[in-house]
């Protein structure tokens, strides 16, 4: 991850769940069972440059294991 988050998330929204997911086999083998999730929402980041904006970031989600491979999508502002 090339980038700190330094706001809250907020408008998470659910893109895909379960077999919808492309990556379920290889999220399976690498981080365990769950019901996986691909979410996305907006908040704001600091690159390694020093500087500051509204992203748009996707990741991936199971209960118990959490928060996983965080991506920025595109800029906001």
């Amino acid at each position: 991850m090339s980038f700190e988050i330094i706001s809250e998330l907020t408008d998470i929204e659910i893109i895909a769940v379960g077999n919808s997911i492309r990556d379920l086999p290889r999220l399976r083998k690498q981080y365990g069972k769950g019901r996986w999730r691909k979410l996305k929402g907006i908040a704001q980041i600091r690159l390694p440059n020093g500087h500051i904006w509204l992203a748009e970031l996707h990741w991936y989600e199971a209960h118990g294991i959490g928060k996983k491979e965080l991506k920025r999508k595109r800029y906001l502002d």
